[in-house]
């Protein structure tokens, strides 16, 4: 067996044993938090540990994200920066005009006033 291989095969069981490790901490912690806070605060009940592991898989659901580069706002406004400079200033009206046509037409804050 290749030294690369016989790494592998110590290492994949290791990551396994050490996710669910994690998973389980953060289960018992969500749990401990909650029936520390929770209770004292709104007289809610006392929740279990695999009540505490949804409470967080829902969370990671709603408000994380699951891994990968995702979609990031920072990266977003880079793209679009980068058209931005490399457009002519007509390619630029017709992008403003075709979001105005989209999104109704925003006039500045005080342009109210003005005209």
């Amino acid at each position: 067996m290749n030294p690369r291989k016989r790494k592998l095969f110590w290492i994949a069981p290791l990551a396994i044993v050490a996710m669910a490790a994690f998973i389980a901490l953060g289960g018992y912690v969500v749990m401990l938090l909650w029936n520390w806070v929770v209770p004292a605060l709104f007289g809610w009940r006392l929740i279990t540990f695999w009540q505490a592991l949804g409470v967080l898989a829902l969370c990671r659901i709603l408000f994380g994200r699951w891994g990968g580069s995702g979609f990031r706002r920072s990266t977003f406004r880079r793209r679009m920066s980068e058209r931005w400079e490399q457009m002519t200033p007509e390619e630029r009206e017709k992008f403003r005009q075709s979001w105005r046509a989209r999104c109704g037409g925003f006039e500045p804050p005080g342009a109210k006033g003005t005209a």
